[in-house]
């Protein structure tokens, strides 16, 4: 079974950056559709980006685009997120999460991911 591990969040001021990485421990990642979730306290979970198995298409959520850039890097078996000109609203836990279909499209991680990562916290402040 595939395992993700994210990092990269932190605290930071409104209008700041931050990039989020999700590296998979087998090489069978690099043909999943990818993606990250985000969950803030008292709320449900929700998408934020997603991307196809070869990097050639994307899908945001509305809140996140033109802010957010999703990307993988299959030789390193990670996938990323660039956030950029982050709000307070933005805080949250982030999760990658991948769609067990080889090949597949962006809106089989979107609708029914199968593998999640532990999480990683992003806090910004106003």
């Amino acid at each position: 079974q595939v395992q993700f591990v994210e990092s990269g969040g932190d605290m930071v001021q409104a209008g700041g950056s931050l990039r989020l990485s999700c590296a998979a421990s087998e090489r069978t990642f690099i043909t999943y559709p990818m993606g990250w979730f985000r969950q803030a306290p008292g709320k449900e979970r929700e998408f934020v980006a997603a991307i196809k198995w070869g990097g050639t298409s994307t899908d945001y959520a509305d809140s996140v685009k033109g802010r957010f850039t999703i990307s993988r890097d299959n030789a390193k078996n990670t996938v990323y997120l660039q956030m950029n000109n982050l709000k307070p609203e933005d805080t949250a836990v982030y999760y990658c999460a991948a769609s067990r279909r080889p090949y597949g499209s962006v809106s089989n991680v979107v609708r029914s991911p199968d593998y999640w990562g532990q999480g990683t916290q992003v806090t910004v402040s106003s």
